[in-house]
Order: structure tokens, then sequence, then C-alpha cells
């Protein structure tokens, strides 16, 4: 079986970014358990501009690109992913990735993500980030090969090993499955009032969230759950007057 960890950098934080950085590690087994193949790792030349906040993070900018640094386009990440096919793909927060390449690069492939995946087998971790738990786990791996921290190569090089950590302990269905089950969102994830329960903002907000058809799924139905509860309770209150 070959679980491919990928990691991406981009020009910003929404879809509307650009891919700039491809990392990819494959993990395989063989009779010693899994190991790590080396990182696989391609730049892509961004059309637009790199964002001043996207920058601070992976600290790419535009003059680590070339001429020769072809733009990232459907054809260019097939050529990447076709390789050596593989079984299940992999991220640290795999729905950032995910959005991303969707399954035009990875043949509608499973995916497993290391997150959750932490979450469910290591509650009392301090916490799930990339770094934390590399730490926390006592992770020790080649600086050459897992540092800087927030560029695609190296972050998909903790993944992966953060993945073979787990891999003791949980099996790949296990991860599968943890990573299908929905979301619960207690608290609104962004905008105006991020950070609070879903009891706290107007109808008309929740109106306005539960009609976006280009919006989050996840928070769309978190949403409509909400009015649904408001509509009910009103109906309750009604009948009881």
């Amino acid at each position: 079986m070959r679980l491919r960890v990928i990691d991406l950098e981009t020009t910003g934080g929404d879809r509307t970014a650009e891919i700039i950085e491809v990392g990819i590690v494959d993990v395989v087994r063989d009779g010693e358990g899994w190991r790590a193949l080396p990182p696989v790792t391609r730049l892509f030349r961004p059309k637009g501009e790199i964002s001043v906040h996207a920058m601070a993070v992976h600290h790419l900018t535009p003059d680590d690109f070339c001429d020769a640094d072809p733009h990232c386009d459907e054809y260019r990440l097939r050529e990447m992913f076709a390789a050596a096919p593989a079984d299940v793909m992999v991220a640290h927060s795999a729905r950032f990735e995910r959005g991303f390449i969707a399954d035009t690069a990875t043949g509608g492939l499973p995916w497993i993500c290391t997150v959750r995946a932490s979450k469910a087998v290591w509650p009392q971790s301090p916490g799930h980030s990339n770094q934390v738990l590399r730490y926390w786990r006592g992770l020790r791996l080649d600086p050459a090969m897992a540092n800087p921290a927030h560029r695609a190569g190296p972050d998909a090089w903790v993944t992966a090993h953060i993945l073979i950590d787990l891999l003791k302990e949980a099996s790949v269905e296990q991860m599968l499955a943890w990573t299908s089950e929905p979301r619960t969102l207690n608290k609104i994830p962004f905008g105006k009032h991020r950070g609070k329960p879903w009891s706290e903002p107007p109808l008309d907000y929740l109106r306005w969230m539960a009609g976006q058809g280009d919006m989050d799924a996840e928070v769309v139905a978190a949403a409509r759950q909400e009015l649904d509860r408001r509509t009910g309770a009103l109906a309750e209150a009604s009948a009881a007057g």
C-alpha cells in the first residue's frame, strides 16, 4: 500500500489562490513496517500576486521564481501525481489540500486527515498542528529534510512521520473513517461573527450563510441547522401561547 502525503503552499488562504509549491512524500510498507520515501517538491510560478500574509508564512516571494518555473495547471499536477500510483491521499488538514487539487489530480482516491486522526488518537496532545505534534511526539527528524517549517517538502516530511507514528496505534481504515465523519462546528469559523456560538448571530446573517452556494458545505449545513432550531423554538412558543 502506498500512502501519498502532500503539502501545498499557495498565494493566499482562499480558493481563489494559486498553488506555488507542491511537496509529496510517499509512505510505503515493507517487511520492517512503514517508511517514508524521499520528498518530491516542485515550485510553480504564480500568475498573480502572492499576498503579504502568505509570504509571512512560507517566505516564498516573487524573487524565488524564475521564468523556467511553470505555472500550476491540471496537466502538471497530474504529471506529478502519476509518477507512482498511490492508494490513499494524506494531508495535515486535508480539506485545504483537497480543496485545491480536488480529484482532478488524484483520481478520486480516499483521503486521510492527520489532524483528525491525531485528535482521535492523541486527544491529550497540547495541540494538533504539524510542529506541535512533531515535538510532542519526540520525532527525531533530520533538519535537512524537516526544516524550514511552512515549506511544502519539509511539511510533507513531518506529516509523513506523524502518519507513521499514528499507524502504530490506528489502522488506515480507522483513519479514513475519522476523516470522513462530518465535522461538528460548535462556533462560526469565519466572518464578523467568527468564534461565536451559532445561537448568537441574527437571523438575517444565518439566512445569508444558508443561501450561499459556494460556501463550505458543512458551514452551510450548520447555519441551516440553527435556522431550523430557531424556527422550531418559535413554533413551540407560538403554540404554547
